[in-house]
């Protein structure tokens, strides 16, 4: 790899690594997405890249798992050789104990790089997601709310936040010291100093370090404080923000030059969709694009469960018919979490002798054969969009693509990008990985038409 790459990173979900690759790449800092471990024949078909990110599915899986899995994937990053490795996490510190455990992430990769000291960058302004005194708060429908009484995060059918605080959030998944530098501090932009008053207190010990960011200017201060205390190099737990505080500070710094700006997403003829969110976000979206010339179908997730493949193959032509009318086709699970079908998954689940984890899992597969079946049979389709993390995991996976690049602005978090496939079919396909909280509420409608100037 070059000498002059900057970071490497494992996305624990596949619509949170593309967000870190768009936030990279719009900062002028050439980023190639990876969905599998990079060999060197992968590697040498991007030549020049400055960082490189693994698409991965951590965030829904236990700590058992991620000790098999997590670990090797990011030594295979470590050895890249950039200074800084970061487990990409979601903006709304999607985790718990025992599924998609932060702790357990930051306690398998300290170890893998020399630093004194593991930065989190968590608060992310252009998402809209802030973080003040270790809280974090996020907006939703133009009103911020601090993470624990958040309309969605505070009832996550898998991870609900009870807990704002992220120190103590983080202490029940981690016995590592978790420490904080508050925006006071970096808004006196003595956080060097406050970060040596830490270091000193814990000794040989490698502490968390949250770093509070509310604006551009705690953004620009935070990523000075990690870029200027790498040292031999850091592991860092982050969302987004990391990346956007770096870029702040590299283009502040003179190390960036100003990029241009990423082109805006163009219009398609007619795009696909499947959706596996229980977002209420998502459900906006969904029920806005049925009234704007898509043809949406509900994928009865009771007969799924059961195996009945018929259900796939009824979607599958619905979909190929609705095409062939000129309307382009959205198949979904549920709409928002008050949805009976998300009410009744778990007896469904039961009711097919399947643990909650291995249905999640079957249904995100069905919607995976879902869009596998429209492409084969519609080759002309293009421009394909996923909503939700384990669904995004699931399709990309199934469709042979090897790495992503970006292609276009669309929806901040949630860019239009290119996949480089082996197989000339999916070679340059167009893809957008929604995460359940990203877009506004004619975020398919953009998808297909595209973005605002």
């Amino acid at each position: 790899m070059s000498p002059d790459l900057l970071l490497s990173y494992y996305g624990d979900d596949f619509t949170g690594s593309t967000d870190a690759l768009e936030a990279l790449t719009s900062a002028g800092v050439p980023t190639v997405l990876f969905l599998e471990p990079p060999d060197a024949p992968a590697l040498a078909r991007f030549p020049g890249v400055r960082a490189v990110g693994l698409a991965g599915q951590a965030r829904g899986k236990s700590p058992a798992w991620m000790r098999d899995h997590l670990t090797p994937a990011l030594a295979s990053l470590a050895r890249l050789g950039a200074p800084l490795l970061q487990y990409k996490i979601c903006s709304t510190f999607d985790s718990s104990p025992l599924i998609g455990s932060i702790g357990c992430a930051i306690d398998l990769g300290v170890p893998l790089m020399p630093g004194r000291w593991t930065p989190m960058v968590v608060g992310a302004p252009r998402l809209r997601r802030y973080q003040a005194f270790g809280h974090l708060f996020a907006v939703a429908d133009g009103e911020g709310y601090r993470l624990d009484r958040h309309p969605t995060m505070a009832h996550h059918p898998v991870t609900p936040m009870h807990e704002s605080d992220l120190r103590r959030h983080l202490a029940a998944q981690t016995s590592r010291p978790c420490e904080l530098i508050d925006f006071t501090r970096l808004k006196r932009a003595d956080g060097a100093e406050a970060l040596q008053l830490i270091l000193q207190k814990h000794g040989h010990g490698v502490p968390v370090v949250l770093l509070d960011v509310l604006d551009e200017e705690t953004l620009r201060e935070a990523g000075r404080l990690v870029w200027e205390q790498r040292g031999q190099g850091v592991f860092s737990a982050s969302s987004s923000g990391l990346e956007y505080a770096l870029a702040a500070h590299w283009q502040a710094s003179g190390l960036l030059a100003e990029p241009a700006p990423l082109l805006s997403a163009g219009p398609a003829e007619a795009i696909a969709v499947v959706s596996g969110s229980c977002s209420p976000v998502t459900a906006a979206q969904i029920t806005c694009a049925a009234a704007n010339g898509f043809a949406t179908q509900r994928l009865d997730v009771g007969q799924l469960l059961t195996g009945d493949q018929g259900e796939i193959s009824r979607a599958v032509e619905a979909a190929v018919q609705a095409l062939s009318r000129g309307l382009s086709p959205l198949v979904f699970t549920a709409l928002g979490p008050d949805d009976p079908a998300v009410q009744a998954f778990d007896g469904a689940a039961r009711a097919a002798g399947l643990g909650r984890d291995e249905a999640a899992q079957r249904t995100g597969q069905a919607l995976a054969q879902v869009m596998r079946g429209l492409l084969d049979r519609c080759p002309q389709l293009r421009r394909v969009v996923v909503a939700g993390g384990d669904s995004s995991g699931a399709v990309a996976s199934v469709l042979g693509i090897q790495a992503l690049s970006i292609a276009a602005r669309l929806a901040p978090g949630a860019p239009l990008c290119r996949a480089t496939s082996r197989d000339a079919r999916r070679d340059g396909l167009e893809l957008v990985l929604k995460g359940g909280q990203m877009g506004a509420v004619n975020f398919f409608v953009q998808a297909r038409d595209g973005a605002s100037k």
